[in-house]
């Protein structure tokens, strides 16, 4: 029995649209992605799970430990909920949120909250100093890990920190050592021109070999400048953890000696982006289904809704995939729409309309935005119906 055949067995009882995660397949990308680690821990990107219960699915499998969250209201929740450890990765501007922090001490024993400037400790000050018997705010320094040549003129890789050199990090460090109520305990460095962008760039060898070249000049100089950052910061506190990679970088991050542990999170889905990576492939584990409702031309069919665009710069590469049955493709004149859309090809005319058309998400965590829930199939059958963030009425971001 193929893939379709299977989903749409363990579905029937449903009306689209809706969205699965199967767990067999999750469960082999999981494995794959301990193996790549060699042994180093991988801490759970939850932006890109967003459902609680898969979480902690996620974590109850060895190989790893913590969780990369997206929002600090986020990481307060789900350590009220029992999770811990949970790094929060972006910093944050939300009063209240810190000031919730400061006076919560298993918060504060578990929740570990992102820098890069001292105006992020000046607004964190400000932001509890309302607050009585404050807790200790356990601090990560994040690292520019982009990739800068040409005397400055190329730049590749997401514009995150404004610390980029060993005496920059240290000179952090040290303000944070000065100050009451802070304990500098992570440094992260996430190289998104590497663990984000696919080497294996399809129908396009020219930007392949580019990609190709720019990575394997990035980690040279990204080892080389991480080890020294990390050797700097040390001299000046006393870290539990060196975070660093992503899904598309595992066994290349945790390679260097100063890492001690990898964050990945799209790897679990494997969404479409994942597929061009040459390193490593996975198994589509989490889909959606959207209903045929017209058939208005031969080799036309319209399904309801499937506007559902990632994030990150536009482009083709960011519209979901319609997957199953093979053979569908966009209208070009309209591409994935609000409320319909076209899709052509002539896998469209053997489906009627009240069939179903299974699509994969560009990207990982953002379907889970889209539905309420998802279901977990395992092998024919729904096993589980767990939560998203929006389905236990959480809405972070």
């Amino acid at each position: 029995m193929d893939d379709r055949q299977r989903y749409d067995r363990a579905t029937a009882h449903l009306d689209p649209p809706f969205a699965v995660l199967d767990l067999a397949a999750m469960r082999s990308n999981a494995e794959s992605m301990v193996r790549r680690a060699g042994g180093k821990p991988i801490r759970v990107a939850s932006k890109s799970i967003r459902s609680r219960p898969v979480l902690e699915r996620i974590l109850a499998m060895d190989g790893f430990a913590g969780i990369m969250a997206f929002t600090l209201p986020e990481a307060l929740w789900l350590v009220s909920t029992g999770l811990r450890d949970v790094l929060v990765a972006y910093p944050t501007a939300d009063r209240a949120a810190l000031a919730e922090l400061a006076a919560d001490g298993r918060a504060a024993r578990e929740i570990t909250i992102m820098v890069d400037h001292p105006d992020h400790l000046d607004l964190v000050e400000s932001a509890v100093a309302g607050v009585r018997d404050r807790h200790e705010i356990r601090v990560c320094l994040d690292i520019d890990a982009g990739f800068v040549a040409l005397g400055g003129r190329l730049r590749v890789g997401a514009r995150r920190s404004a610390v980029r050199e060993a005496d920059q990090a240290a000179d952090l460090a040290a303000d944070i050592a000065k100050r009451t109520g802070f304990r500098l305990v992570g440094l992260m460095a996430y190289e998104a021109q590497i663990a984000g962008v696919g080497d294996a760039a399809p129908g396009s060898p020219a930007r392949t070999r580019a990609i190709r070249w720019m990575q394997a000049r990035s980690r040279r100089e990204l080892v080389s400048r991480r080890g020294r950052i990390v050797h700097a910061v040390r001299q000046v506190a006393d870290l539990e953890f060196v975070n660093g990679g992503g899904t598309g970088s595992i066994e290349k991050t945790a390679r260097e000696k100063a890492v001690t542990e990898i964050a990945a999170g799209s790897g679990f889905f494997h969404p479409r982006l994942f597929d061009f990576y040459r390193g490593f492939t996975g198994r589509p584990a989490a889909l959606f289904a959207l209903p045929v409702v017209r058939r208005p031309a031969p080799g036309v069919v319209t399904v309801l809704g499937g506007g559902y665009h990632a994030s990150g710069a536009p482009g083709p590469d960011r519209l979901p995939q319609p997957y199953l049955p093979c053979g569908l493709r966009y209208d070009p004149d309209e591409g994935a729409g609000e409320v319909q859309t076209p899709l052509l090809g002539q896998a469209a005319e053997d489906l009627r309309v009240g069939d179903r058309v299974w699509f994969r998400h560009a990207k990982a965590g953002e379907l889970s935005e889209r539905f309420a829930r998802l279901y977990l199939v395992d092998g024919e059958k729904i096993v589980e119906e767990a939560p998203t963030y929006r389905g236990e009425g959480r809405t972070f971001l």
